[in-house]
């Protein structure tokens, strides 16, 4: 087939007159065509899926049910635009009792559908042709997606096992310390499941001003905090004068897919967030916004998931370091973080994650995320489907049998 006539317009933020042509498979769908095999060759083996990335129950009933109320009342009709008021002052109320920050649900938070809208749309409010976003690999892209798109470029920090998973900010050249206009994080920090401390946070906040550059803390899995109690960036003096703090509620309180958060923080910044986000979109539909305000108002939702997870979780170590991977619990998140094996029983070898990944699930039927940013990792992620604790226990002595039976080795 031919090309359409306008081939050579695409942008080339995307790819320009190649767009469309590539051949490279991302690693994500590599891993559904391995999933597909796997079942065709064994369909009597079922999949042990390891490698979803998002809770595996349903909102609570308490707030689907104020959903479904709220879906039929006429004031929530017409557009959000930046958000409602009762959806800000309940994540103002949220951030006073959990972190003890107390901000301004007028000027210092608003709404996004989602954190990784907001993501996307902060670079917008700093980047421009020639600056530079400094974020952490592994992790989330879409914050370094949106500021190639504006003209800027990605200094990758990768977290290294040896750095305990937290960026080395000294061994950023100075030239590039100069350039940079941001610096996105996530703690907990998905994959590597690594929780921030406070004095981590203080030299971040350090580092900002005596760089001149501001700090996008994304807190998305920060109520699945299993290292004491869970800490937020503004919670530290100091950081509501340097950036903004991110917060979603598809992982703490099960609600992936409603399309809910906030951005919260340096009232300027929050401020020219929304003037972005009002050139985007018209808002969340106001009934989920009430709905996530009750949610919100719960704590009981959170430290029910948490101690989900973190059951699971243990189990996961417990088996994995029966199968010979050194493991441990992790901080924070649903995912655990592994040194991937570098080879198995009958002398296959491995030279990345990918390829490790590849033999678990075509072998196996095992399903985990390969990374190998920063050394070749496999995550595990607890957000397997599981009716009660006795079909997770059946889950691991499974696991056990099929890891075992593989004998894989690990590099010294």
């Amino acid at each position: 087939m031919s090309d359409p006539y306008f081939q050579a317009s695409f942008a080339q933020r995307i790819g320009g007159a190649s767009y469309g042509k590539g051949t490279e498979i991302y690693k994500f769908e590599k891993i559904k065509r391995a999933k597909r095999k796997a079942l065709a060759d064994h369909p009597g083996r079922s999949l042990l899926d390891f490698g979803i990335g998002e809770n595996d129950s349903a909102a609570p009933l308490s707030v689907r049910e104020r959903m479904a109320t709220e879906i039929h009342q006429p004031a929530n009709r017409g557009y959000a635009d930046n958000g409602i008021a009762e959806f800000k002052e309940a994540a103002a109320r949220f951030m006073q009792r959990n972190f003890d920050v107390r901000l301004d649900p007028a000027t210092e938070v608003n709404h996004c559908i989602g954190s990784k809208t907001a993501l996307a749309m902060l670079p917008a409010c700093f980047i421009d042709p020639g600056d530079i976003t400094l974020m952490t690999v592994p992790g989330y892209p879409v914050a370094g997606t949106h500021t190639r798109y504006y003209g800027g470029s990605v200094y990758r920090l990768p977290l290294l096992a040896e750095n305990r998973f937290l960026p080395d900010l000294d061994a950023i050249p100075a030239d590039v310390r100069q350039r940079a206009k941001l610096l996105v994080l996530n703690y907990p920090n998905s994959p590597t499941g690594k929780v921030a401390d406070r004095d981590f946070y203080q030299r971040v906040i350090e580092f900002a001003l005596a760089n001149q550059l501001v700090v996008v803390q994304d807190a998305a899995h920060v109520m699945l905090s299993y290292a004491g109690q869970p800490l937020s960036f503004l919670s530290v003096p100091g950081a509501r004068e340097v950036g903004v703090e991110v917060h979603s509620l598809s992982k703490g309180f099960d609600m992936i897919g409603w399309r809910i958060g906030w951005v919260c923080g340096h009232p300027r910044i929050v401020q020219a967030f929304a003037d972005v986000k009002d050139n985007c979109d018209s808002g969340q539909f106001m009934a989920i916004q009430r709905a996530a305000a009750a949610a919100l108002d719960d704590d009981e939702i959170p430290r029910r998931i948490r101690a989900k997870y973190r059951r699971r979780l243990e189990k996961l170590v417990a088996t994995l370091r029966q199968c010979g991977f050194d493991c441990q619990m992790p901080g924070g998140t649903y995912f655990l973080y592994v040194r991937a094996p570098s080879g198995a029983g009958d002398g296959v070898r491995f030279e990345t994650a990918e390829a490790a990944s590849q033999f678990l699930i075509t072998q196996y039927s095992i399903v985990t995320v390969p990374w190998d940013d920063a050394g070749p990792f496999l995550r595990f992620s607890v957000t397997y489907e599981a009716e009660d604790e006795a079909a997770e226990d059946a889950l691991m002595r499974e696991t056990v049998a099929r890891l075992e039976s593989a004998r894989f080795q690990f590099a010294p």
